[in-house]
């Protein structure tokens, strides 16, 4: 990282002079000014903004970087994060990526000028290429890894929690599952699928590629690959869906082809909120502990700064909670069918 003396040696001037000329421009003269604002710009120079308290009692700030802050899962794993790292007296800078690798950057280099003490992040699909701005920070993913080899992650068991889901819908009779499934560059949706697949077999099931498509972890596409498959001639009885955003535009489609739950179509999501709690029927859900997902990560980075060995990767648990979208399989009615009174 370019430092302050860099500026001013290139700007020929001392580094106090250059401090001043950044921070209390007001103090220094004109052309003195604009020789080190030219040569910060030159350099790509990011001001140190916590270099004097890191001076006096060092930093107490955490990076955080989620995927979709809009989405719940990610607003309560922040929220642990965030109580986690308060009770131990440090402050938190979160940015959201939006799952675009460019958006994690950027906020690694702003980052970088705060000096966190450590980083929490969501990875993208290019996050261990991105956290070569960060050399040397105490890194843990959360919720999903890089596939840097030596990566340290919190995250859950995806493989036995989307098996112990679709187990309970090949026990209930279903043999016609689809799967609306997230993106495969991103390691839960690649474990999700993995689970789903593993429970076919354990049923005795053939994997049908025309029984899954992707939704890319977002309502709308949910939405549109579940309207994709409910619409088959021979469509399936039942659905998986790898995340909430997705169940969302799963149950969406479902009203928009008149098909009732569970009469019609059994949905199991992965990940539990309020709204599948109160939606009518009550939907049957992978539940994650999301709250202590990003509680447990803020105490091992926490751990880690304050000189303690690195933690294994942790695998937390997840639930299946039965409820009222599920039930054995009637025989099929057409979505107009479905929709006639």
């Amino acid at each position: 990282m370019i430092g302050l003396e860099e500026v001013a040696k290139l700007a020929r001037v001392s580094p106090a002079t250059a401090s001043r000329a950044l921070h209390r421009p007001e103090l220094v003269a004109l052309r003195t000014r604009e020789r080190v604002e030219q040569a910060a710009l030159e350099l790509g120079y990011r001001p140190n903004v916590l270099a004097r308290s890191l001076r006096t009692r060092g930093s107490r700030t955490l990076g955080l970087i989620v995927t979709d802050i809009l989405n719940p899962f990610h607003a309560t794993l922040a929220k642990g994060v965030q109580d986690a790292a308060e009770a131990q007296g440090y402050t938190v800078l979160m940015f959201n990526s939006d799952e675009q690798p460019d958006k994690e950057r950027r906020a690694l280099e702003t980052l970088q000028g705060h000096l966190p003490q450590g980083l929490i992040v969501v990875p993208t699909s290019q996050t261990g290429d991105n956290l070569r701005i960060v050399p040397g920070l105490p890194v843990v993913e959360l919720d999903r890894t890089s596939g840097l080899p030596d990566a340290h992650s919190v995250m859950v068991d995806n493989v036995s929690g989307a098996r112990e889901a679709v187990a309970h819908l090949t026990g209930l009779g279903h043999r016609r599952i689809g799967m609306i499934v997230g993106r495969q560059d991103v390691s839960t949706a690649r474990e999700r699928l993995q689970g789903y697949r593993e429970a076919l077999a354990a049923a005795g099931l053939p994997y049908l590629e025309s029984l899954v498509l992707p939704g890319n972890h977002r309502e709308a596409d949910g939405r549109l690959a579940s309207m994709q498959l409910l619409s088959q001639r021979e469509r399936p009885t039942a659905l998986f869906v790898g995340n909430n955003e997705m169940t969302v535009g799963a149950v969406l489609a479902a009203r928009d082809l008149g098909l009732e739950l569970p009469r019609d179509l059994s949905i199991v999501g992965f990940d539990d909120s309020r709204w599948a709690q109160t939606m009518s029927p009550a939907l049957t859900v992978v539940a994650q502990p999301t709250y202590e997902l990003g509680m447990v990560a803020c105490q091992w980075l926490l751990s880690v700064i304050q000189g303690n060995p690195w933690p294994e990767n942790v695998r937390l648990p997840t639930v299946l909670i039965h409820r009222s979208s599920t039930a054995p399989p009637q025989p099929t009615r057409s979505p107009a069918q479905a929709a006639s009174p």
